[in-house]
């Protein structure tokens, strides 16, 4: 078929760009951003140190992320050929479904998922299966229901993205165990390091022990380094070597190989962080239990956000304008249109918003 310019390929056509929390009012003033999950204690000062660092622009950084596939490996130990880095957790996610799914394949992932499966799906031409969920939870039954011929990749996120939600290690066990062996399980850990040490969904050991399960990481939450665009991900050599190879061959900075190698030495801040976000989201998520009359719910969430349910009077519309007039930009999501995603920011920012939705709801009145 002839055309007059070149035309895009029909499964990129259906693509929806992703479109990032907000940092401005719609006059342009500037908010206080919860709406995109960032540490609002910054990084740790070694990771700063190191940014400040003044390294040589003209070189290349280092193309297999050497160093820095090192510390991760002691840190968790993990082989570093077991390990590959990304520009972020993102490529490597889009990557995986370039590597094993195209035309005629599905790619499966629980609905009120990262924004980005679709994408990864749709970019390589495969298909996304969209599967129900139990609550905004991954429903493993569901998933495992979903699973076709056709499926070859399956995208899970623990804790969840944007809804919290979090499935227990044994859920994750029985998920892989009845998957097909030729069904790449890609387990998304952005938020992993805000779970209690005990909590953890011993997904690490899963992609140790097994020839299908793929995890990926970030330093864009926890450690605070999301301007410089760092992920990982580890798997079988199988797994990791076909990202190596379609992968940018210099796709994270020198500086942010350096600053995330800084940031891996400082578990001081990456604890000082959980715990702050732990108690933070407690007594956030109980000013808005306290509203459960005016028809607010916060979502269980083992991340450093909550999302907020609004099935009352109040709309989560009269919500949103109501915190972005208090100077606070949260996130309203089109798919979750009666809930807003809002970062745990500092203990004082939290309850300035709570304090927003008291005064909203009227229950300020009524005290």
């Amino acid at each position: 078929m002839s055309s007059t310019r070149p035309q895009m390929k029909p499964y990129v056509a259906a693509i929806h760009a992703y479109v990032p929390g907000k940092s401005k009012a719609a006059d342009g003033k500037p908010l206080v951003k919860l709406s995109a999950n960032e540490n609002p204690l910054g990084c740790s000062p070694l990771a700063l140190d190191t940014l400040a660092e003044a390294g040589s622009p003209k070189d290349y950084p280092d193309p297999g992320s050497t160093a820095l596939r090192e510390a991760i490996g002691a840190l968790h130990g993990i082989d570093p050929a077991r390990i590959v880095c990304g520009t972020g957790s993102d490529e490597l996610l889009n990557l995986t479904a370039q590597a094993y799914a195209g035309l005629g394949d599905e790619v499966l992932f629980s609905r009120f998922s990262f924004a980005v499966y679709d994408i990864a799906a749709k970019r390589c031409g495969a298909t996304p299966v969209v599967v129900p969920d139990c609550d905004y939870t991954a429903d493993v039954d569901a998933l495992l229901a979903a699973v076709s011929e056709n499926t070859r990749v399956l995208f899970i996120a623990n804790p969840n993205n944007p809804t919290g939600t979090f499935l227990p290690r044994g859920e994750i066990a029985r998920l892989h165990a009845g998957l097909p062996a030729n069904v790449l399980m890609v387990l998304d850990q952005a938020y992993a390091e805000y779970l209690a040490p005990e909590d953890d969904d011993a997904g690490l050991a899963l992609a140790a022990a097994h020839d299908n399960v793929l995890v990926t990481r970030t330093f864009s939450k926890i450690y605070g380094l999301a301007a410089e665009r760092i992920g990982w991900a580890t798997g079988a050599p199988h797994l990791v070597d076909p990202l190596n190879r379609i992968r940018g061959p210099f796709n994270v900075t020198s500086s942010g190989q350096r600053a995330a190698v800084a940031a891996l030495r400082d578990q001081d801040f990456v604890a000082a962080s959980r715990a702050h976000n732990t108690a933070t989201r407690a007594r956030f998520v109980g000013r808005i239990e306290a509203l459960g009359n005016h028809g607010l719910r916060a979502v269980p969430s083992e991340a450093n956000f909550v999302l907020v349910e609004f099935n009352g009077a109040v709309t989560a519309t009269a919500a949103l304008e109501a915190i972005a007039g208090g100077g606070f930009a949260v996130r309203h999501l089109p798919e979750l249109d009666h809930c807003l995603r809002i970062t745990i920011g500092t203990a004082e920012q939290m309850d300035t918003i709570a304090d927003l939705l008291d005064t909203l709801t009227g229950a300020a009145n009524a005290d």
